[in-house]
C-alpha cells in the first residue's frame, strides 16, 4: 500500500485499515511459529504498511491540533 493511497482514505477508513493490518500480522506471526508461512517477507511488508498508516494518522492529528490553536 502506497502512502498516496492511504492519504485518500477517511480517518475512519484509516483506523479500520490499521486494525485490519494488525490482525493480519498477528495471523502471519502465528503461522510463522508453526512453520506454515509461505512468504516470510510478507511480515515485513505488513509492518511497513502499519507504519505508513500510523504516520499518516499522526500527521492528521497534528494538523487538526494546529488548526485549533
Amino acid at each position: 500500500m502506497r502512502a498516496s493511497e492511504v492519504r485518500e482514505l477517511t480517518d475512519e477508513e484509516i483506523q479500520g485499515k490499521a486494525q485490519e493490518l494488525s490482525e493480519e500480522i498477528f495471523r502471519l506471526r502465528l503461522r510463522r511459529g508453526t512453520g506454515q508461512i509461505e512468504d516470510a517477507l510478507r511480515i515485513r511488508k505488513i509492518r511497513r504498511d502499519i507504519a505508513r498508516v500510523k504516520t499518516i494518522q499522526s500527521e492528521r492529528v497534528r494538523a487538526a491540533n494546529k488548526e485549533r490553536s
